[in-house]
Order: structure tokens, then sequence, then C-alpha cells
């Protein structure tokens, strides 16, 4: 069984509770906007805890390191039968200074052309329901869990 484990970094603006959210890298979602967006996060085995790897993914998709007291949001059996583990901590931070580690991708296909591409090609801030529309699918549960949780000023 794959797991996955993330955070979900928010903070208090203006307009109410905001989202960090990352934008993955790649060909393949260059062009892609709604629905295409996540929580910074990545799989994780047995021999590493999920809330060490939420963290670890986290400082790799963004390098920003985070640190304080994490609110679990618990996991979620995504329909592709991955678990997902999701903490949130309110912090702040520069979206668009974030320093994502890279994969390399034959591309095009069957091109024998091997280039680098950034895991995360850039981070923004959102309001809830912009958050909503943004995000993936198979991740907006989270968006609940974090309201249910948190208060909102």
């Amino acid at each position: 069984m794959k797991q996955s484990a993330g955070i979900i970094l928010y903070r208090h603006g203006e307009e109410g509770l905001e989202i960090f959210l990352t934008h993955p890298g790649g060909p393949f979602w260059a062009r892609k906007d709604l629905g295409a967006w996540s929580i910074p996060k990545g799989e994780f085995g047995p021999e590493e805890e999920p809330l060490a790897a939420a963290q670890r993914e986290f400082f790799e998709e963004t390098g920003l390191e985070l640190a304080g007291d994490f609110l679990p949001l618990g996991t979620y059996r995504q329909s592709g039968k991955k678990t997902v583990h999701a903490w949130a901590i309110e912090g702040d931070c520069d979206a668009s200074a974030i320093k994502s580690n890279t994969f390399k991708l034959e591309y095009p296909p069957e091109s024998g052309l091997w280039r680098e591409f950034p895991e995360v090609d850039k981070a923004q801030w959102f309001t809830l329901d912009q958050a909503r529309e943004k995000i993936h699918k198979g991740q907006v549960v989270w968006i609940g869990r974090l309201v249910e949780r948190v208060e909102i000023k």
C-alpha cells in the first residue's frame, strides 16, 4: 500500500484564511491550472514516520523548513488507493521565493533527450474559495478538515 504525507501551511490574510499550494513542474502540468495544485506532499516508506516525511517533502518541494506545533488532519484514502496523512501549521512565507528539487524526464517522449524539471514550478497563497478550485480533487478533503479545526478570524 502506497502512503504519502503532506503539510498545509496556512495564514490569516485580509480576506480570511489563506492556504499555501504548490503547482507541479514538468511538461504534463505546464498548461494545467484548475485542479492541478497540491499541498506539498510525497510518498514515504515504512522506515519513516509520516510527520517526518511530510516535513521532508515540504522542504524538498519548497526549500522551506517548518517547525512548531503541527495540527494533525488525519488520513484519507484516495481513489487510487494511496493513503495520505496530513498536518497543518500556521505560518507565512514568500511563495515566489520557493526552491524545489528537480527530476529528470525523457522529453519529448522517446526522443532520447533527458531534461531536468523542478518538482514544483511555482507556489501561491489562495483564499479558501480559490484553493477549492485550484487544488486537485483528491485533496479537497484537507481544506474541509483544516476549516473544521482552525479558528477563522
